[in-house]
């Protein structure tokens, strides 16, 4: 390879860092010290100098020869390319005649994420992060001007979220003033000033919001529904997306009963006893905390991130990073109505240092049911160690700077959901695994109608919601059709129904990358056994977590080539 090869490829990721670096909220997450003091420019026309400077660059990307790139950078090459065809694609989307940006208020999160980042995880002293806090709560009023500017007769589900999102900001400026005085900040009156100014431009936002025309169309053309969901790295048609889903659904279906059978006749319940019966009663019989402060749960949850750490380092079965952390928290007020039941906040790739993730877990009297003592080691295997938290702190020490700012949701949720069945093979709850099978089957037959439901919304197509499941999926409002068809397959509480639906309407494509990603993650470990039929289960277990998770973020089709690359699997050519 030249070097004017390796200068130009340089150049290339370069330029790809410094666009990818220019929202702050981005910068924060990322763990790159600019634009610290201040919040994205929600404007149309930041959003359309993006795009235009995003298409530059995918031309000068497109334009490096393959042949003058080794494997990893060619492989990176076509991640950059991907990246800015999704980043183009989503600054510039449109429905109902006008840009998706136009129709979507993000002021709350927007405002929030940021600041709530550099208050929860931000190594720095606390008075650095509090100057950056404080001209950030400075800059709201005229953000919010902007926003308004920016609005178009909103898609009104979306004005509910903001406006619930909103009403909790008090809290979080409660917060930030607390701890202030706590450190006792020089600055904290100026501060608490700019808390008030911030939240009487934040209530007439809501009152301006409120008086808007909304619209309940929400729906993509279907040329742009697909593009989205093959940006997203995913290589199946939507008549393949809702065929996995059926069959996915109908397999649980029969799972459950079988493992139904056996528990009605472990614990002598009437034969016909109902898997909604079941499941209530395995809640009450494991409940973790049936009654006191919501915040024992959280304890219970880190007392089991230890267990499950002790069992892999007997087992072996995953390298574990040694510089790595996890905070577990209840979830935000300002965030809880876009998380259902819990998430987990990545290390900040491009921060020296401990790897540090926040879990946060939505804990509502509602929802207490589902921290049990069956659901919440396969919460922590989830979010935590192995899951979440070990994918992305190892993905976030990869040398590359593109696979650093890559982020495959099917990747993520494909390794998440195929370990929640693999700790339970491996022995992890003992006695109890059919216990927490059924409950975690019922639990994650979510990732089914998730697939359905996402298609469901991106397209008005109502037949995506046909999948052999006896509900109501006729009702003209899809929020209701949808939701009838989710509380069925899961049994969830209206609560986490109406969560779930609020982000699956958002984050277009997300949902169905659950199933997509268990599907295509057991198929690449299915083909990897195939080939390498020289390795015994336990061998073959280790090097396909170690090669998964050290490769890097990126779609799974495009892991693929990695695996062939080393030889795990035959070339999807050959």
């Amino acid at each position: 390879m030249t070097e004017s090869a390796v200068t130009e490829f340089q150049s290339r990721v370069g330029a790809f860092h410094a666009l990818r670096t220019r929202d702050p909220n981005a910068c924060v997450n990322l763990g790159v010290a600019q634009h610290l003091d201040a919040l994205p420019d929600p404007g149309l026309a930041a959003r359309a100098q993006d795009v235009r400077d995003a298409r530059a660059l995918l031309g000068q990307v497109q334009n490096l020869k393959a042949d003058a790139l080794n494997f990893d950078q060619a492989l990176d090459r076509d991640l950059m390319a991907l990246m800015l065809k999704a980043q183009i694609h989503r600054d510039s989307l449109c429905f109902n005649g006008r840009l998706a940006a136009a129709q979507t208020p993000t002021a709350a999160e927007d405002i929030s994420a940021g600041i709530f980042m550099l208050f929860a995880n931000d190594p720095r002293a606390p008075a650095e992060r509090l100057a950056n806090i404080s001209a950030r709560v400075a800059a709201v009023p005229e953000f919010l001007e902007a926003m308004c500017s920016r609005l178009d007769t909103p898609v009104a589900r979306w004005v509910e979220i903001e406006l619930e999102k909103l009403a909790e900001l008090p809290g979080l400026w409660s917060s930030l003033l607390a701890w202030a005085k706590d450190v006792q900040w020089p600055a904290a009156n100026l501060l608490r000033h700019r808390c008030e100014l911030a939240q009487q431009a934040i209530a007439q936002y809501m009152r301006r919001l409120r008086a808007m025309s909304t619209t309940t169309q929400f729906q993509l053309d279907m040329a742009d529904a697909q593009e989205l969901v093959r940006l997203n790295g995913i290589d199946l048609s939507f008549a393949q997306l809702h065929g996995i889903a059926r069959e996915f659904l109908a397999r649980m279906g029969a799972e459950l009963e079988q493992l139904r059978g056996r528990l009605v006749t472990k614990y002598a319940l009437p034969a016909d006893t109902s898997a909604a019966q079941l499941q209530r009663f395995l809640c009450q019989r494991f409940a973790s905390a049936p009654s006191g402060p919501l915040d024992i749960i959280l304890a219970r949850y880190e007392s089991e991130r230890a267990r499950v750490l002790a069992f892999i380092e007997q087992h072996q079965l995953f390298p574990v990073p040694p510089d790595q952390d996890m905070r577990i928290m209840r979830t935000p007020a300002f965030l809880a109505p876009s998380i259902p039941a819990g998430a987990m906040h990545p290390p900040p790739p491009f921060r020296e240092g401990t790897r540090i993730s926040l879990v946060y877990l939505t804990l509502t009297e509602e929802l207490r049911d589902e921290h049990t003592e069956l659901g919440i080691p396969l919460m922590m295997i989830h979010e935590g160690i192995p899951g979440h938290h070990l994918q992305l702190a190892t993905a976030s020490l990869h040398e590359s700077v593109v696979r650093r700012h890559a982020l495959a949701n099917e990747h993520a949720e494909g390794w998440t959901t195929m370990l929640e069945d693999y700790m339970l093979d491996q022995g992890y709850v003992g006695d109890l695994t059919d216990e927490a099978r059924f409950c975690g089957k019922l639990d994650l037959s979510r990732i089914g109608a998730r697939v359905v439901i996402d298609l469901f919304f991106m397209t008005g197509d109502r037949d995506y919601l046909d999948v052999g499941v006896d509900c109501d999926i006729a009702d003209p409002d899809p929020f209701v059709a949808a939701g009838n068809l989710l509380e069925k397959v899961t049994g969830f509480v209206p609560g986490r129904v109406q969560a779930e639906l609020n982000w699956y309407s958002q984050e277009r494509g997300y949902p169905m990358c659950y199933l997509t990603g268990n599907h295509l993650v057991w198929q690449l470990k299915a083909d990897m056994a195939a080939h390498r039929p020289d390795l015994d289960a336990r061998a073959l277990d280790r090097l396909f977590h170690k090669t998964y998770l050290q490769a890097g973020n990126m779609p799974l089709s495009y892991l693929r080539r990695v695996f062939a690359h080393q030889q795990l699997i035959a070339h999807d050519n050959d």
